[in-house]
């Protein structure tokens, strides 16, 4: 059931969550008031999972059992690459019978939260003899791309963790890979055992952490239903309103993840709509930048001033490690104040007049500001599109520094626009800037500065940029409409071969704009250790 809440579990309700509240009614008085509000939050998710459902958001059966079956499949191919390994590299017969790998699922699929929109992070797990250089990045990428179920496969090598980036039977998959010293790996690897551990490098370790980090959580949490439940909705909620993509400033999953496990570990009895109360009271009055930290046997880490960020994370799997983030003051201040909304919202939840519906409403970009920044990005085709557009993604932090620097502040919309009758594929950003200051911003001199950022590394084929200013009277109807529309589903447009094509333009150049924009909620996006 997608919000996981189920009557029997409304009696958990026990008198220290009445203090919590504050009240000093009657536990049963207390106990039915908070039956009606999880029944009202059970019959909101009802309509949510039919919405979600609608717009594809859900998977079917038929859709968890595809996903099955990529990972399966996947598996096989990855024992029959470790097996050409061993005997391109001449080791010893014996090896061959017992040399072996695996793959480990993590992120939304190891969780259990994922949509059918949703990509699968998996991480490939080789023996000590299987260079990430040769082997994989050469050996297992030109298997995968021989396999017909295998498409629009791409090496990832410059990100923070290097990957493999495919679709396999239509399913997008992340594929970074992982090297243990031994010959065979379990198929189900304990990521914890020190055995496998030993002598690992660097970049191994960071692609574990994501797996032992979701395995800690799961392991951690009073119950795997409830905390499901739990993510489930604040991963909405941040969708919403705008604070859900670690690109742009905001919460990753890992992130998310995190905090609901916190809140469910600390209050293992109280039940769904308890948890979401407690959930924005507990981080609209956290004391950051505290860290938050899952595990309390895990001492609390030193962490050095120059490496304070707005919002620590702790990882549970480690007391060194934290979840990589990318919060600047601006984004930081957006999430703080869409916590202290969620707890002024829902502390009223005893209210018989309460409704769930406002806590999820889209946030209100086009009237809540008057000036935007407008980042055109287009490339010559959907692939090309797709890197160009990650590894821009991938730079963001430095344009919102920049803009935070000439205005002191902005608001990094996550959701992506497509202008359909462009010639070329195309991704639309429309960021939020403090109405009335106009003039202390020059579009052009922003644009080349972040030109500097983004020329140096990229090793695909360079799409186009244009940064303008625009007011919010000068949004396109549709975009302004989209800004606060609750259900978006990708749109591109698919050019005509036999339509008359324009000149060709600069590498930077404006492309063709037009008025009518829709919404995308999806995009590649280059990954980092727990982000």
């Amino acid at each position: 059931m997608e919000f996981g809440i189920f009557e029997n579990q409304l009696s958990h309700l026990n008198q220290p969550f009445t203090r919590i509240l504050g009240f000093r009614r009657s536990p049963d008085v207390i106990l039915r008031m908070e039956m009606e509000r999880s029944m009202s939050l059970f019959q909101y998710g009802f309509n949510c999972l039919k919405m979600m459902v609608n717009e594809g958001l859900v998977p079917s059966t038929e859709e968890e059992m595809k996903r099955r079956n990529a990972i399966d499949k996947l598996k096989k191919i990855v024992v029959e690459w470790v097996k050409t390994v061993t005997y391109q590299r001449g080791l010893p017969k014996k090896y061959l019978k017992f040399a072996s790998g695996t793959i480990l699922t993590y992120g939304s699929y190891g969780l259990g939260v994922y949509n059918s929109e949703s990509d699968i992070d998996a991480l490939c797990v080789g023996p000590y003899f299987a260079t990430i250089a040769e082997d994989f990045f050469i050996v297992l990428h030109n298997m995968l791309a021989s396999r017909p179920e295998v498409s629009e496969i791409h090496c990832v090598k410059d990100a923070k963790v290097p990957l493999m980036r495919f679709k396999f039977d239509g399913i997008s998959i992340d594929l970074p890979y992982a090297r243990l010293k031994v010959i065979s790996i379990p198929e189900n690897v304990d990521v914890f055992n020190p055995f496998f551990l030993k002598n690992i490098d660097d970049t191994s370790w960071k692609s574990l952490s994501g797996v032992r980090a979701n395995r800690s959580i799961l392991h951690l949490v009073p119950n795997i239903e409830i905390f499901q439940a739990v993510l489930r909705c604040i991963k909405f909620w941040a969708k919403r309103r705008g604070v859900y993509g670690n690109l742009l400033g905001f919460f990753g999953g890992i992130h998310l993840a995190v905090l609901s496990a916190f809140i469910c570990q600390r209050h293992p009895s109280a039940s769904l709509s308890a948890l979401i109360l407690l959930f924005f009271k507990t981080f609209g009055l956290w004391p950051w930048p505290t860290p938050v930290i899952l595990q309390e046997t895990i001492a609390r880490p030193f962490i050095p001033t120059d490496k304070v960020s707005w919002m620590p994370i702790q990882l549970p799997c480690s007391p060194y490690e934290f979840c990589h983030s990318n919060i600047t003051r601006s984004t930081f201040y957006k999430i703080r104040t869409e916590f202290l909304r969620g707890h002024m919202l829902t502390k009223d939840m005893l209210r018989p007049d309460f409704d769930w519906n406002i806590l999820f409403e889209p946030f209100p970009y086009a009237r809540r500001y008057g000036l935007f920044v407008k980042i055109f990005l287009s490339a010559c085709d959907k692939d090309e599109l797709g890197d160009w557009v990650g590894w821009i993604k991938s730079r963001f932090r430095s344009l919102l520094v920049k803009l935070e620097e000439l205005l002191g502040f902005c608001d990094p919309n996550p959701t992506e626009y497509v202008d359909t009758d462009a010639l070329e594929p195309n991704v639309i950003f429309y960021w939020g800037l403090p109405t009335g200051r106009s003039d202390l911003i020059d579009a052009d001199l922003v644009e080349e500065y972040f030109l500097k950022s983004i020329d140096n590394g990229y090793q695909g084929a360079t799409g186009k940029m244009k940064l303008s200013i625009v007011k919010a009277n000068q949004l396109p109807n549709k975009a302004q409409s989209a800004f606060e529309r609750k259900n978006t589903k990708p749109c591109w447009r698919v050019v005509d071969d036999n339509r008359k094509k324009t000149n060709p333009q600069s590498k930077y150049s404006k492309p063709h704009c037009a008025d009518e924009y829709l919404p995308t909620n999806d995009s590649p996006e280059y990954p980092s250790a727990g982000g």
